[in-house]
């Protein structure tokens, strides 16, 4: 019987380490290839290859973030898993913007993939999210004071994006709309000050479920009468580090994304341009790339009945693309020597508003179902179509 048992628990070590390591080493891996492919001058197979070790890195750091977010509880939990996701969209869209010199387009891909994080972080996150979830349960609650802050400062901030595309659009030149740009952009980051004392000093609560999950109260009371609790997870070697150790790991793989990022600019948007893709449907790929960890955890997190981290991770991460993002683009963009005039098409503006009047008219009651999540998944997609014929 004792015999019977080692063999199984032997067959069991590598699945278990496959199922943890796999996005690390493959990332690692497809990282190697992206290089060899960029150093030998194919920059199709290179664009391919970095690309998904982005999404391989990024879902290690997201799961990194995850285990701290897990120790730091609501709203920081959720800060650090949308840090860690804006922190890879700052670098995918910096490094693009260095690009402009040899491609003058690179700059609509940056401005298009600016607004395309917030839809892709509102539509395709919450909605998959919301309907998946929506699935197992009828009805899930959440915080509805969450989602009334975020949309109120999500419609704001959009609207203070407005001013220079107006500016732009009215016949003023461009010295004029890179102020204006750069006013915003420090507007932006004060608002930003103001949200954070808001979120993690005076309406914290506005920000923590009002009741827990009931499949993750009932997996822990499961655990803890069976007298362990996760042994999968126990294995898992981020698991056993402290916090510190963590947020190391997370900054060596950004470092390493960041690499990759430089690879994805450079041979990308060479690809971008000679195969005829708009710029528009270019900034929404970055934008898929940037957020696809972020979309499995959302997942996970709906399928446990935990909507409300689903509701912080979606409204929180498209706060900061848009608060943190555009402040840190336009500072870097200044010490590169490259402007980022914020002058958006009608489309983009028009696009993020409508999906910021939908999540407010889906999230308000605090409550969710899997037709408000199709609802945003046909958003969407309508989006899509445009973005790559417009």
């Amino acid at each position: 019987m004792d015999s019977h048992s080692n063999r199984i628990e032997a067959q069991a070590v590598p699945n278990t380490f496959f199922e943890n390591y796999w996005d690390i080493f493959g990332g690692i891996l497809l990282a190697i290839v992206a290089y060899y492919f960029h150093h030998i001058g194919n920059p199709a197979i290179s664009t391919i290859f970095a690309a998904l070790a982005i999404i391989s890195l990024s879902i290690t750091v997201s799961e990194v973030a995850d285990i701290l977010a897990e120790r730091l509880d609501e709203p920081y939990g959720s800060f650090v898993l949308t840090f860690t996701a804006v922190a890879v969209e700052i670098i995918l869209l910096f490094n693009i913007m260095l690009q402009v010199s040899n491609t003058p387009e690179a700059m609509q891909t940056v401005q298009g993939g600016i607004i395309s994080a917030v839809i892709v972080d509102m539509n395709v996150l919450l909605g998959l999210a919301v309907f998946i979830g929506g699935l197992s349960f009828s009805e899930q609650q959440h915080n509805e004071d969450t989602s009334s802050s975020y949309t109120t400062i999500l419609y704001v901030s959009s609207l203070a994006l407005l001013v220079p595309s107006i500016l732009g659009h009215s016949g003023h030149d461009e010295k004029t709309v890179e102020q204006a740009s750069f006013i915003i952009g420090c507007l932006l980051f004060l608002f930003y000050i103001t949200i954070l004392i808001f979120q993690t000093r005076t309406h914290i609560h506005f920000f923590k479920a009002t009741a827990k999950s009931r499949i993750f109260r009932y997996k822990r009371k499961l655990a803890e009468a069976e007298g362990h609790e996760h042994e999968a997870d126990e294995n898992y070697v981020f698991e056993k580090l402290p916090n510190i150790a963590n947020f190391i790991a997370i900054f060596v793989l950004i470092f390493l994304i960041g690499i990759l990022a430089e690879i994805f600019a450079h041979d990308g948007m060479h690809e971008f341009k000679a195969l005829g893709l708009s710029t528009g449907l270019g900034g929404l790929t970055i934008a898929i790339i940037s957020v696809a960890p972020e979309i499995f955890t959302a997942v996970k997190a709906a399928k446990n009945d935990q909507i409300q981290r689903v509701v912080n991770i979606a409204m929180g991460a498209s706060t900061v693309s848009i608060l943190l993002t555009v402040p840190a683009l336009l500072v870097l963009g200044y010490f590169a020597g490259v402007n980022l005039p914020l002058s958006f098409n009608p489309l983009e503006i028009g696009a993020l508003i409508f999906t910021i009047i939908l999540a407010w008219k889906t999230t308000d009651d605090g409550e969710t179902n899997y037709f408000e999540g199709i609802s945003h998944l046909m958003l969407f997609l309508c989006y899509a179509v445009i973005a790559a014929l417009y």
